[in-house]
Order: structure tokens, then C-alpha cells, then sequence
């Protein structure tokens, strides 16, 4: 799989899966496309999320035009193998407020990125050919934390966020499934 390629070892690992009756290349083209605007619970879930953010910015009188919420534009497309897998990556300290998020250009800018307390997450979207016109959509999430700091930090939010990023993971897939109609 291609996410072995950019987060071969990890310390947190999501991975969820879904049966749909569609071709494989239809499903992962609407996993890529995919954009979780429209999920009211996803958009409550990143709302909360952001929430301390909102408030540390108007402690501080920032009267700068509200961020965009955090959502998958935000990661930067690694890879892609056709009709097989996509992976996109984050890195930064995703325990900040602000998710601390280093900006990639590349997948070269991924590799590269080795930051004192900060950790690498790679998502993929994979497809799996079933026969009958079905197929395997799963996504994965991998965490590296780059270090001893990085991961002290990372791993209480992790237990915070994960039934949420669990449950936004399963919306996704849901939807996706609902998006890619039958050949």
C-alpha cells in the first residue's frame, strides 16, 4: 500500500471500511473528490474543535477574517495510484489550538519534514475489487510522532479526538458510498 511508503511505522492507526456496489474506480474517484461541508456532524464535530481557537483569537483582538474550517483541503495530496489509492498527508503539532499545521508543498516536503515535537499523519482512501461489482472503499489514518515531546503531547488528544475522528471517518464513508452510483 502506498501509506506504508510515507508513515511505514506509526503510534496511532485509525482504519475503517466499507462495502459498495460500484467499480472500483468509481469509488475512489468519489473518495477523492469527497468534501465533508454538507455533514452537519462533522461540521459540529470541527466546530468544537476549533472552538478554543475562536476564543484565544478574540482574547488576543484578532479581527482578521475567520480561518476556513479545517477540513480535507487542508491536507496535500502525496500520492495517487490509479484506481487503487490516494494518500494525503498533515504534519505540524495537531494538539495546538490552531492544529499547529505545517505547510507542504509535495510529498518531498513530507518526507523531509523531521520537526522537534511534531508529528506526520498520513490518510489514504485504498479500493479493493470484490467481484460482482463491489468493491472495498477503506481509509486509514497514521500517526508518527517525531519524537519523545511530539508523542507526550499528541497521545491525550489522541484519546480526546479519536470516537470523533472515528465517527467522521464512518460519515465519510457513508456518503461517499451514497455519491458513487452503479455502472
Amino acid at each position: 500500500m502506498l501509506i506504508d511508503k510515507y508513515v511505514p511505522s506509526f503510534h496511532f492507526r485509525e482504519r475503517h471500511t466499507l462495502e459498495i456496489s460500484a467499480q472500483a474506480s468509481d469509488v475512489l474517484r468519489a473518495a477523492i473528490n469527497y468534501q465533508p461541508d454538507n455533514d452537519p456532524i462533522i461540521r459540529a464535530a470541527i466546530f468544537i474543535r476549533e472552538f478554543p481557537n475562536k476564543i484565544i483569537d478574540r482574547i488576543k483582538g484578532n479581527l482578521l477574517p475567520a480561518r476556513r474550517p479545517f477540513s480535507l483541503r487542508n491536507f496535500t495530496l502525496l500520492e495517487h495510484l490509479e484506481d487503487r489509492e490516494v494518500v494525503l498527508g498533515l504534519a505540524g503539532r495537531f494538539w495546538q489550538a490552531d492544529y499547529g499545521q505545517v505547510p507542504l508543498q509535495d510529498s518531498e516536503d513530507f518526507m523531509r519534514f523531521n520537526a522537534h515535537g511534531a508529528a506526520k499523519l498520513a490518510l489514504n482512501f485504498s479500493v479493493e475489487c470484490l467481484g460482482n461489482n463491489r468493491t472495498r472503499l477503506a481509509t486509514e489514518t497514521r500517526i508518527c510522532c517525531l519524537d519523545a515531546e511530539a508523542k507526550r503531547k499528541f497521545t491525550p488528544y489522541w484519546y480526546l479526538i479519536r470516537p470523533v475522528s472515528g465517527l467522521i471517518r464512518q460519515k465519510m464513508l457513508g456518503s461517499i458510498g451514497r455519491t458513487v452510483t452503479v455502472s
